[in-house]
């Protein structure tokens, strides 16, 4: 109704209604266009053991492996080599976000070879749908073999169409039409797209009629467009009952399949997927359309892979369908408002810490929350008073697994991430790429190892770091110094008895939970790109030890060894660097003044073309960009190539395809020609795409349209204008807000905040039915285990913070249903049918 009236508005005099139901529909397109499906893959590749031999020049005594990731069949992680192992421990964390849908994970152990292709050992593959069985927990899977013929991803476009037609003699048969259309998600080949074609059979059990369609070149997304007809049925008469009709017996043999390949020329062609229609599907409708996946050759059958080996994996895959904003705001004021909440114990946040004491990456979306609005500092203080009041001895402060330092480790790694890379990365990576030998104990020294000459190694290591750490006051974010200072100031009035308690209070958390730990795990931190090897993490073991042993003051002349007698000499250095990170001046705002890399990697750039004859074909380029600028390199540490100020990008978006027929392409569009750049597979893309985004949101001169194709051949091929200079035939992707140098998506961390409540539904509703009893019944409560789980200091406000946290969930329950009514239908783009269908 309101699109036939719309033009009637405009020519009478209710302009202003006109307006406003212009304008509800742009809000209703744009809430409904802000739904966000997001996904993210966080775990540790641990080990492997008992690995089976490989084919060729590689033995199983000198087995050299590395594992990779895969979604379906495009990398996206791969480990370091791991030398002459059967049983490798791998020890790898890996985080990434998902930014595309996928069928499959799949994890491959790879043998190095020096001479030729790397070898497959075997893989684990685990479907989209299983991944939930294996969340959060370490598993022990069994490796399988690598088939090239089950090795398969994408999904294909089908019509089937059945006609009855009569021949020229009078006599009628039945021919079955069958069009393929096209195919999303074929596999790169070689790190390259494809040049895929299709064969279309109809398989009986006397029968196989094959067709076959044109070679598509250079795409994993081709349009064949073919239609194939294949003669099912014959009748020697016409009759009425015979129309539109199949025998029964001849349509409950036949099927209809569909095998992909990659067209190889001069050698074999690569199988690409297969799927298999049965043609009964047409008895109760004579025409079928629908999209398939694509499946391994006879079905994936599986091999006898009992000697192939095993692999640890800890793994967590996580979904998260995000709201509007408006549908959050609700959730996010009651959180956000906890620090002002008497006692902090009755509050949202403090709840939500609570009911996850087992769960310790549960508070990490508060954390997030809290830090983005500036609401940190007083909830975290708040928390660790009431800790305080619980801690009967000095020397036990902020020692345990409590909500105030979990809060407080999650802060300092969100926080702290270029604090540690300033500090750290340089000594860590001498340490590295040294490797002296630093053993110490007698049990575990080598044959020919010199233990006076390890010590005078570690002693150095630690006196480098330790002057690192140190000297590094001026580095510290001015949100950890107002966290340190509020614990130090906590800390005196608790016990001001104890002299030591102030540092302790400090050194706890910077040397302990952030230095020592950065030390032994830095890959953890990305301070290196790897898990150490065994000699290299036994050194930063003892050099983490050696840390955690001076930040530990209250046995610091205890626990200290002969050869450390430099260091403690200069352990007045350690209180004034505490005291300069914990001292009541104010720093300036979080601003960062020097120059933040937020990422960098080697990429595929297109050349620029400057001179007239020059070539534009693609190189390596070590791509990096700070929050000032943007610039590629011809290796990593060399001088840049090219520089382009952050302020003067323009737009930053993905590339078609067909472009270069090259995947996972973006461009950066800035004052000069457009960057065009290859990144490795699709996780990094889009880790491109964020970055640059974020860092260039709030540019003045951002585009509004953009061109998703090149200009080539005197044209734009998107929309085949022939100006250079025109104006984009595509809208610019809108920017989520978020808080860049923090990583930050508000609406995101809600949503999880919502799904842990949601979750520990059982535990708030204890928690409500404590809080009336202790409220009801004054004195001695009979069933004290029901309480202990939770702390409830007022029962009465606390009560109130769960009505109020139970009617935000409800509210919040009710839009996720009203927003996944709409499913896709089976056989759609976005929800294809897997396998055979009857």
């Amino acid at each position: 109704f309101l699109f036939f009236t719309l033009p009637a508005f405009t020519n009478g005099y209710d302009k202003p209604a006109l307006n406003a139901v212009s304008s509800a529909l742009t809000m209703a397109e744009e809430d409904d266009a802000r739904i966000r499906i997001l996904q993210s893959l966080r775990g540790k590749i641990c080990e492997a053991k008992n690995l089976g031999p490989v084919s060729g020049p590689n033995r199983q005594r000198d087995l050299c492996t590395f594992c990779t990731i895969s979604l379906d069949q495009e990398e996206v992680f791969r480990t370091k080599v791991f030398d002459k192992s059967v049983s490798p421990f791998y020890g790898e964390d890996f985080y990434f976000e998902i930014p595309r849908p996928f069928q499959c994970l799949s994890f491959y152990v790879y043998a190095k070879s020096v001479f030729q292709r790397d070898l497959p050992v075997g893989k684990v593959s685990i479907r989209k749908d299983d991944l939930c069985n294996y969340s959060g927990k370490e598993h022990w899977l069994s490796l399988h073999p690598v088939d090239p013929n089950s090795e398969v991803q994408g999904k294909v476009h089908l019509e089937m169409r059945l006609n009855e037609v009569i021949t020229e003699n009078g006599s009628v048969g039945q021919h079955l039409l069958v069009r393929i259309i096209e195919c999303q998600g074929l596999p790169l080949i070689s790190g390259q797209n494809c040049d895929p074609y299709a064969t279309v059979s109809l398989v009986g059990p006397a029968r196989s009629d094959q067709k076959k369609t044109k070679v598509k070149k250079k795409t994993s997304n081709p349009h064949f467009e073919e239609t194939f007809f294949f003669e099912v049925t014959r009748s020697s008469s016409y009759s009425k009952k015979s129309h539109f009709q199949v025998e029964e017996e001849d349509i409950e043999k036949l099927e209809i399949k569909v095998d992909l390949w990659n067209n190889e020329n001069l050698a074999q062609d690569v199988f690409l997927g297969e799927t298999r229609v049965h043609v009964k599907i047409l008895r109760n409708d004579h025409i079928h359309k629908a999209w398939y996946l694509l499946q391994p050759k006879g079905n994936g059958s599986k091999s006898k892979s009992d000697d192939l080996g095993s692999l640890r994996l800890k793994l967590t895959y996580i979904e998260d369908t995000v709201l509007p904003s408006a549908c959050y705001t609700p959730l996010c004021n009651l959180l956000l408002k906890s620090p002002d909440v008497k006692p902090i114990s009755a509050s949202a946040a403090h709840i939500l810490g609570d009911i996850n004491r087992e769960r310790y990456e549960a508070v990490l979306p508060m954390v997030r929350l809290l830090l983005h609005h500036n609401r940190f500092v007083p909830f975290v203080s708040a928390v660790a008073a009431l800790e305080l009041d619980n801690t009967q001895e000095a020397n036990t402060i902020f020692r345990g697994n409590s909500l105030a330092t979990r809060c407080i480790d999650d802060m300092m790694k969100i926080v702290g991430k270029n604090y540690l890379a300033v500090t750290l990365k340089p000594v860590i990576d001498e340490i590295c790429e040294s490797n002296k030998t630093c053993e110490i104990d007698p049990i575990k020294l080598k044959e020919g190892d010199n233990v006076e000459v390890n010590k005078e190694n570690l002693q150095g290591y630690v006196q480098k770091v330790f002057s690192s750490i140190t000297q590094s006051s001026s580095s510290c974010p001015p949100l950890m110094c107002d966290v340190f200072r509020s614990l130090r100031h906590l800390a005196c009035k608790r016990f001001p008895a104890d002299p030591h308690v102030q540092y302790s209070a400090v050194s706890s958390f910077v040397f302990l939970r952030l230095f020592a730990v950065a030390v032994l795990t830095p890959h953890s931190f990305q301070l290196r790109p790897h898990h150490p090897d065994p000699d290299i993490s036994r050194t930063l073991t003892l050099i983490s030890k050696t840390i955690q042993t001076l930040g530990s003051w209250g046995s610091l002349s205890k626990k200290l060894v002969r050869f450390m007698v430099t260091i403690y000499n200069n352990c007045h250095f350690c209180f004034q660097f505490l005291d300069e990170i914990s001292s009541n001046v104010s720093k300036e705002s979080s601003r960062l003044e020097d120059a933040v890399v937020l990422k960098e990697g080697e990429v595929q750039k297109r050349a620029q073309g400057r001179k007239r004859l020059g070539k534009k074909n693609f190189k390596k380029r070590w791509l990096r960009v700070t929050n000032r600028e943007l610039s590629y390199h011809k290796h990593k540490g060399k001088d840049a190539l090219c520089t382009i100020n952050v302020k003067n990008i323009q737009a930053v978006e993905k590339l078609d395809e067909s472009a270069f027929n090259r995947k996972n392409m973006f461009q950066v569009v800035h004052s000069e020609k457009p960057l065009y750049v290859q990144a490795g597979n699709c996780v990094e893309a889009s880790e491109w795409l964020e970055v640059l985004g974020q860092v260039s949101r709030c540019n003045e001169g951002r585009l509004a349209t953009f061109h998703p194709s090149n200009y080539s051949s005197g044209a734009w091929q998107c929309c085949k204008n022939q100006s250079n200079n025109a104006a984009g035939c595509k809208p610019c992707t809108t920017t989520v807000l978020a808080n860049l140098q923090l990583d930050i998506d508000c609406d995101r961390e809600t949503e999880r905040v919502f799904s842990l409540l949601s979750s520990n539904d059982t535990k708030l509703q204890n928690m409500e039915d404590a809080c009336a009893s202790m409220a009801v019944y004054q004195g001695p409560q009979r069933d004290q285990d029901d309480y202990s789980k939770f702390t409830i200091q007022e029962p009465k406000e606390t009560f109130q913070t769960l009505k109020q946290l139970r009617n935000v969930m409800e509210e919040l329950q009710r839009q996720h249903i009203i927003r996944s009514d709409t499913t896709a239908k089976y056989g759609s783009l976005d929800n294809p049918i897997v396998g055979k269908t009857s």
